[in-house]
């Protein structure tokens, strides 16, 4: 048996998989996968655990370990990315460089290869403003193909790899705006600072010693609605205008459901060492010796609470491995 999957994820739950499999450049990483695939279905792509729940027993598991690195700057604000790049750090080494458009996508954990996966976002951006193009190591065919923003086909938290398009993604291009005074720089590198801040104080920034931070984030998205059934809600029930802008849907905030539905910041079930951040109603956490099985449970504790107050389904965000 390998080295369990606690010990390389954000929330640190999992059991030991059949085999890890590390991949140190984009070759590699193919050569792996096409290995990988030829012999089993059951295989994950790990990159930098973040937004994954492993089960406590995942022995039949093949991982595939996205470490391929380099930054690539093509030029007029394009720069090519390879997937097992941290992705925190390239969004500070971006904002030091006035290369503008995901300075509020700082502190998010995990790996460059994964942020188009769930399209990630944070406070007004997301990452299919900025993405160029992809390289992708399509599973169906074991064919190589490059993906351009259209073809990931993004949506709130969503692309074409949360549908079904299954395989790996190697390397991610990006187009950045640089049309913008030399003062700029400045305010840049001073957003990624503040976005940083606002989500230690939530918990979000990875901390071993803050139990709060051993968590996988957001742990529901925020559901979108109908405008007609937003007006059922309380009046101060907070609600955004979505992406479609259409005025026949809106964004309601999950955080807030959690607490209206009675669960409030730091709630465990009895004997539980999963539990509520203290910091953020979003959040689950490991307190220190959850098991996945703990961390699942809360979780559907959670979205049945919420269902029975408000006739909502809170979607996970995390991808659930082995359940």
């Amino acid at each position: 048996m390998s080295q369990p999957l606690s010990e390389l994820t954000t929330i640190r739950v999992g059991g030991s998989p059949k085999h890890i499999h590390t991949a140190s450049s984009r070759d590699e990483l193919i050569a792996i996968a096409k290995d990988v695939w030829a012999r089993t279905d059951n295989w994950l792509v790990l990159g930098g655990g973040s937004n994954l729940v492993a089960a406590d027993d995942v022995s039949d598991l093949e991982v595939i370990w996205v470490r391929n690195l380099g930054v690539e700057y093509i030029g007029q604000g394009r720069v090519r990315v390879q997937a097992g790049e941290n992705w925190s750090d390239f969004v500070i080494r971006t904002a030091k460089q006035g290369l503008a458009g995901i300075e509020s996508l700082a502190g998010i954990p995990g790996t460059v290869g994964a942020a188009p996966i769930q399209n990630i976002g944070a406070y007004g951006q997301e990452l299919s403003l900025t993405l160029h193009s992809l390289e992708f190591l399509d599973f169906e065919t074991n064919e190589v193909q490059v993906l351009t923003k259209a073809d990931c086909v993004f949506g709130y938290r969503d692309s074409i790899f949360k549908r079904g398009k299954r395989g790996i993604v190697t390397w991610v291009e990006f187009q950045f705006f640089t049309d913008l005074p030399a003062a700029h720089n400045e305010l840049l590198e001073a957003r990624v600072e503040e976005v940083v801040g606002l989500r230690a104080s939530k918990g979000m920034v990875l901390d071993d010693k803050d139990h709060d931070t051993w968590s996988c984030g957001s742990f529901f998205t925020n559901p979108i609605v109908s405008e007609s059934f937003a007006k059922t809600l309380p009046l101060d029930a907070p609600q955004w205008p979505t992406e479609a802008d259409d005025g026949l849907t809106v964004k309601l905030s999950a955080a807030w459901l959690i607490e209206q539905a009675g669960i409030q910041k730091g709630f465990s079930l009895p004997g539980s060492n999963a539990a509520i951040s203290t910091k953020h109603a979003l959040a689950i956490t490991n307190r220190g010796y959850a098991t996945a099985d703990e961390v699942v449970e809360l979780a559907r504790y959670i979205q049945t609470q919420v269902s029975n107050k408000f006739g909502i389904n809170l979607v996970p965000e995390p991808n659930l491995i082995g359940f």
